[in-house]
Order: C-alpha cells, then sequence, then structure tokens
C-alpha cells in the first residue's frame, strides 16, 4: 500500500500548560515534520496508565507523513502515581477530555514551544485521536455523551473545532454490557454514541476480548454501528487490544505484536486523516481500494 515518503521529525516536551483547578499542570509533548506549512494537527488522547512518552509508532509516523501530532499526559498516567483514593479519581475521565480541550485552546502557545514550528500549523485541520480510554476521551469531543445512572446523557463536551478523529478499541455500551469488575470500578464507561456526529475512523480487533465487558470483540464495534454515518470501521485480523503495538515497540502490554499490522494502521489511519481534513485528497479512497486488491488483507473496512 502506497504511502508519502517520510520527513524527518522534530519534537519537543515536555511543553507545560498551566491548569488552575486540575491539581497538576498539563504536560504535553509536541511533535512535527522539521519542514512544510499548513500542517494539520492531530491531539492524541493516550489508553489508562499511559503517558505523553506512548504511542511512537503513531505520533512518530504521523508526524513523518505532515501532521503536528499534540500529546498531553492525563491524570491516570503511572507517571504521576496519583493514588487510587484521590479526590481527582472519580472525575478522571471528565478531566481527561477538558485536557484535550486545553490543548486545543492553547495550540498557540504550543505551536511557539517547538523551535521552527510557529506560523506552520493549520488550526482549521484538527483531529483527535486516541487508543481504550483515550478513545472514548477523543469521542467526547465528537459527540459521544456518558449516561448517568439513570441513563439520563450527561453534558454535550463535542467541539465544532474538531474536524475528524480516529478512534482505536474505543470501548462500547456499558450497563449490563460491562462485567462486574468493570461496572464498579469505571461506572463513566456508560457511553451513548448517537450524537457522535463528527467523521471518524474507528479501529478494533476481530481478537480484542476485554475483560472490561461481558461481551466478545464485537463491544469494540459499538460506536460504529450506533453512531449517525460517515463513519468507517476497519476490523483488524488477529488483532488484540494493542492492534500489533500501537503503545510502542516492545512494551510489555503488547500481546499481539505483528509488525505488518501495525504497518497497515499506521498507514490505513494516515490515508484516513490526509482524506478527512482535505476532502480533495484521495489518499483515503487509494487505500481502501489497495487493501481490497490484497491477496491476502489483514483486516477489512466498512464504511456508513
Amino acid at each position: 500500500m502506497p504511502t508519502s515518503p517520510s520527513t524527518p521529525v522534530v519534537s519537543v516536551r515536555p511543553v507545560v500548560l498551566p491548569a488552575p483547578g486540575r491539581g497538576e499542570d498539563l504536560q504535553v509533548r509536541v511533535s512535527a515534520p522539521a519542514t512544510g506549512d499548513r500542517l494539520p494537527v492531530i491531539v492524541l488522547s493516550h489508553g489508562h496508565g499511559w503517558s505523553m512518552d506512548g504511542y511512537a509508532p503513531l505520533a512518530d509516523f504521523w508526524a513523518a507523513h505532515g501532521f503536528a501530532v499534540v500529546q498531553p499526559t492525563h491524570l491516570d498516567s503511572r507517571t504521576l502515581a496519583l493514588p487510587a483514593d484521590d479526590p481527582r479519581t472519580p472525575t478522571i475521565w471528565r478531566v481527561r477530555v477538558e485536557d484535550l480541550r486545553r490543548v486545543i485552546d492553547d495550540l498557540d502557545v504550543l505551536e511557539a514551544a517547538l523551535p521552527g514550528l510557529a506560523g506552520r500549523l493549520d488550526h482549521d485541520r484538527l483531529a483527535v485521536a486516541g487508543h481504550s480510554w483515550g478513545a472514548q476521551s477523543a469521542g467526547m469531543l465528537l459527540g459521544a455523551r456518558v449516561l448517568d445512572a439513570d441513563g439520563t446523557p450527561g453534558q454535550d463536551l463535542s467541539d465544532p473545532r474538531v474536524k475528524a478523529g480516529v478512534l482505536l478499541a474505543l470501548p462500547g455500551l456499558g450497563g449490563r454490557d460491562l462485567s462486574t469488575f468493570a461496572a464498579e470500578h469505571f461506572p463513566f464507561m456508560n457511553p451513548a454514541f448517537d450524537g457522535m456526529t463528527t467523521p471518524a475512523l474507528l479501529v478494533a480487533g476481530d481478537k480484542d476480548d476485554s475483560p472490561l465487558s461481558r461481551r466478545g470483540p464485537d463491544w469494540f464495534t459499538d460506536g460504529y454501528h450506533l453512531s449517525p454515518g460517515d463513519k468507517s470501521l476497519l476490523t483488524l485480523f488477529g488483532a488484540e487490544h494493542t492492534l500489533g503495538g500501537v503503545a510502542g515497540h516492545q512494551v510489555a502490554e503488547t500481546t499481539d505484536e505483528s509488525p505488518e499490522r501495525l504497518a497497515l494502521l499506521q498507514r490505513l489511519t494516515t490515508a484516513y486523516l490526509r482524506t478527512a481534513l482535505d476532502p480533495g485528497d484521495t489518499a483515503w479512497p487509494d487505500a481502501r481500494a489497495a487493501l481490497r486488491a490484497a491477496p491476502h488483507p489483514l483486516g477489512q473496512i466498512q464504511s456508513k
């Protein structure tokens, strides 16, 4: 599957954004290609326990292919070591969404922090991405909402500045679909997808059998099936929760390490974002056609 040539990447960390009321200022990594102008921006939300230093296979690839990538460290990061009884714990899911919004609000500050980046970002071509809990966080900016205990949708936290999303291993429905452990410890994992109207690519592994759900791998496809149109679903064959290794190369959490599957994911997400943020770019339809024509495809794509 063809892709555009890569360019050298420049990265800076940590960039610290003041965050009154959060308890910790927000630490961010900014990565961008060394050359190029009108760079589209991807705000990448990490999974539970990770930080701005994770997800190099995605962040570095996207940056090398023309995107500025911004990675905040959320409060659940192991690098911050919050105790379980920290009073912020019950609302970390919401603070995560506020972190992403703060990054978008402060793009000018982040742009100025990386030498040579000032004036090169296109603030109108903005996407969010996330993996696992990060996918839920990013999905909230696309219009997903958390249901209260009585089933009433919570506050709409969508952001019209976000034009597209990439949601990797997005947790599905809550309620009786959750395991006993998840229902007890993650009550916020109770989404409604009917308001998730912003275009998005969802990625699920057909071997991702989560202990958080009473269902099987199809739980991670709920966001596609239950949200309004202009969505695509990439199902990766043989992939478990880290989808071949999105969190990093040779990390302990990767149970399904696959350079081939990861390379496909890198190319397809890049192609999707290029077209989603620039409808005149044919990268996404070209990539879909190449996947269909592959003699032994590693996945399949549905769209609506």
